[in-house]
C-alpha cells in the first residue's frame, strides 16, 4: 500500500502533463506581451535585455490599484452623494475633503488628494483610459516604484503649478499624474526615434499630440468658451504634469535597466523639482491672492 501511494499512477502523470502544458501556453502568451510591449515601451537596442528579465509576477500592481481608487471614490460621490446629473457632478466632489480649494490649502494633503476626484463621467473615463493605455505597459517594463514616482510628481507638480498661476480656481482630476506619464513617454520617443522603424515611431507621437491636443483643447474650451454652472476648475495641472514627465519622467524611463539614483540626471531634475516646490509653497505662503 505504501509503495502503491508513492509511485504516481497514470492518472497523476497525466494531471501533471495537463498542468505543463497549461503553465506552458501561459507562458507563451506573456511572452507574446512583452514583445509587443518591448516594441511600443523601448528602442531596439534595449528590448533583448528587457526579454529575458520580462515576466507577468507581480503584475502592474501600482496602476491598477490607483485607477480602481479613482473610480471608487467616483462611484461613491456620484451614487451616494447628492447629485443633479451624472455628467458634471457638483455638490458631493465640491464639498469633498479629497478636491484642491485655494481656501483650503493649509489641508495640505489636498495637493494629492485632489486626483481622486473628477469633475464628470468625461473627465473620469478620459483619465481612466489614458493612464491604463500608457501606465499598464509603463509599468510592466519600469516596475510600480517608478512609475509611480513619476505619477506622484506629476500630481504634487499639478496642484502647486495650479496654485500659483490660477491661484483662484479649484483642481480636480489626475490629469497632473497622466500628462507625467505621457510626457516621460514622448521624451523616450523623440530621443531614441532614429532606432525606430521611422513609421511606427510618428504613428506615436501623432497618437500622443492628438491625445493631448484634443483633451487640452476641450479643457480649454469649458474654461473659456463653453458656460459652466459652478464653480470653474483649473487646467493647469495638464501642463505642469507634462513637464515633470518630460523632466524626471524621461530620465527614470530612460534607465530601465539600470539604477535611475546614479545618473547624475536625475539629480539635476530632482533639485530642479525641489527648487519649484520650495517657489510654490512660499508663494502660497506669502504671496497668494488668495490668502
Amino acid at each position: 500500500m505504501e509503495l502503491e501511494r508513492m509511485n504516481p499512477g497514470p492518472a497523476d502523470e497525466d494531471q501533471k502533463e495537463e498542468k505543463d502544458e497549461r503553465n506552458c501556453q501561459a507562458c507563451i502568451k506573456c511572452d507574446r506581451i512583452h514583445k509587443t510591449i518591448s516594441k511600443w515601451m523601448l528602442p531596439e537596442n534595449a528590448r533583448a535585455t528587457y526579454l529575458e528579465r520580462a515576466n507577468c509576477i507581480p503584475p502592474p500592481l501600482f496602476i491598477i490599484s490607483i485607477s480602481i481608487a479613482e473610480l471608487a471614490v467616483f462611484i461613491y460621490y456620484a451614487v451616494w452623494k447628492p447629485q443633479k446629473q451624472w455628467i458634471t457632478l457638483d455638490e458631493g466632489i465640491l464639498n469633498s475633503p479629497f478636491i484642491y480649494k485655494p481656501k483650503k490649502r493649509e489641508e495640505a494633503w489636498r495637493f494629492v488628494s485632489y486626483m481622486l476626484v473628477h469633475a464628470g463621467v468625461e473627465h473620469i473615463l478620459g483619465n481612466l483610459v489614458l493612464q491604463l493605455i500608457f501606465g499598464i505597459p509603463l509599468e510592466m517594463v519600469h516596475k510600480g516604484h517608478r512609475v509611480g514616482l513619476v505619477y506622484l510628481a506629476g500630481v504634487i507638480g499639478g496642484s502647486l503649478a495650479s496654485s500659483v498661476f490660477d491661484p483662484m480656481q479649484a483642481l480636480v482630476g489626475a490629469s497632473g499624474g497622466v500628462y507625467a506619464l505621457m510626457g516621460g513617454y514622448f521624451m523616450n520617443i523623440l530621443v531614441n526615434f532614429r532606432e525606430m522603424i521611422p513609421l511606427f515611431g510618428v504613428f506615436r507621437l501623432v497618437f500622443i499630440v492628438s491625445i493631448v491636443g484634443t483633451d487640452v483643447g476641450f479643457a480649454l474650451y469649458r474654461r473659456f468658451i463653453a458656460p459652466v454652472n459652478g464653480p470653474q476648475v483649473s487646467f493647469v495641472a495638464h501642463v505642469a504634469g507634462g513637464l515633470a514627465g518630460m523632466s524626471i519622467g524621461y530620465i527614470i524611463f530612460s534607465c530601465f535597466d539600470k539604477s535611475f539614483i546614479k545618473d547624475p540626471r536625475f539629480w539635476i531634475s530632482i533639485v530642479a523639482y525641489l527648487v519649484c516646490v520650495v517657489a510654490a509653497v512660499l508663494f502660497n505662503i506669502f504671496l497668494s491672492p488668495a490668502n
